[in-house]
């Protein structure tokens, strides 16, 4: 099979290019793999006209509006392994298929690793959060947590005017200048965390080895990010120092044809990709305008 794009991700930024690519009847095929950053976030904010929307009720709507464009085919299955050949790009699908392609789009978003403290995972999207644009209006006028300590400063800010009170868990670390006067620090090791009462209950290593609890409604944690795919070492591409993928203004990668959108890629003055629905969505379209300007320059 061959296409003139392909698109691998079916998150927003790999639906808005595969749109985009329709809308001017290029022939695109969008790989979903079903395998989501947000997939345990029941419900989506900060993204206009769709504020409180389930993701999944999200990436439906966008499929059904992909089958309006003839040139735009959606398979639900895994790319294994992408490699250029005379020119052109092959992807090796999970299913032992190959598709062919004179651009690709990756789309395919980062994994968070979450801090080593038992119970995170399962609270991961509902009640532990990493993003106070995306997270924090639901917690409004409640007491809410900072698992960290060097994030500690940039989120109490942002929280300051959402929480009623702000609990600083520094995990043992030193704690650092530019916390508000009004927050509360505990130093103490963070043991566990777990569902309680509605809310967290957050486990402190005691004196003497007793335990010690802060109730909190929410907490905040900042993950480390990794490439979910592997496909940005194997085509070499250039990474940032954050390891996601360097790209220029419009997407384009360090190879010729590899254009990036959403949180696996972002701009090399960016310290981290934009974590939101609304900039992957842009992205997305950026780079298949991008992708589509390179297919008439051949």
């Amino acid at each position: 099979m061959h296409t003139d794009v392909a698109v691998i991700g079916g998150g927003p930024a790999g639906l808005q290019a595969a749109l985009t690519l329709g809308r001017i009847h290029r022939d695109a095929v969008l790989f979903d793999d079903g395998t989501y950053r947000n997939a345990t976030v029941s419900h989506m904010h900060n993204v206009v006209a769709h504020d409180g929307t389930p993701p999944a009720d999200f990436r439906a709507d966008a499929r059904r509006q992909l089958t309006a464009y003839d040139t735009v085919s959606v398979r639900e299955e895994r790319v294994a392994s992408i490699e250029e050949v005379d020119g052109s790009f092959l992807l090796h699908a999970a299913d032992g298929t190959t598709v062919t392609a004179y651009a690709v789009v990756l789309a395919t978003g980062v994994r968070d690793t979450l801090p080593p403290v038992p119970g995170l995972d399962p609270l991961w999207g509902d009640l532990v959060a990493h993003c106070p644009f995306c997270h924090g209006h639901e917690l409004s006028g409640q007491r809410v947590g900072i698992l960290g300590a060097a994030n500690a400063p940039h989120l109490s800010a942002l929280l300051g005017r959402i929480a009623s009170e702000l609990v600083v868990l520094a995990d043992g670390a030193d704690v650092p200048d530019g916390l508000p006067a009004v927050a509360i620090v505990r130093t103490e090791r963070v043991v566990a965390v777990e569902r309680h009462d509605g809310g967290v209950r957050v486990v402190l290593e005691g004196v003497d080895g007793e335990q010690v609890h802060e109730q909190v409604a929410g907490l905040f944690v900042k993950p480390e990010l990794h490439q979910s795919a592997p496909f940005a070492e194997q085509l070499g591409l250039e990474l940032n120092p954050s390891g996601a993928v360097r790209v220029d203004e419009f997407g384009r990668s360090s190879r010729e044809r590899v254009f990036c959108a959403g949180d696996m890629a972002h701009l090399p003055a960016y310290p981290m990709p934009m974590s939101s629905v609304v900039s992957s969505m842009a992205a997305g379209q950026l780079a298949a305008s991008a992708a589509i300007m390179a297919l008439l320059s051949r």
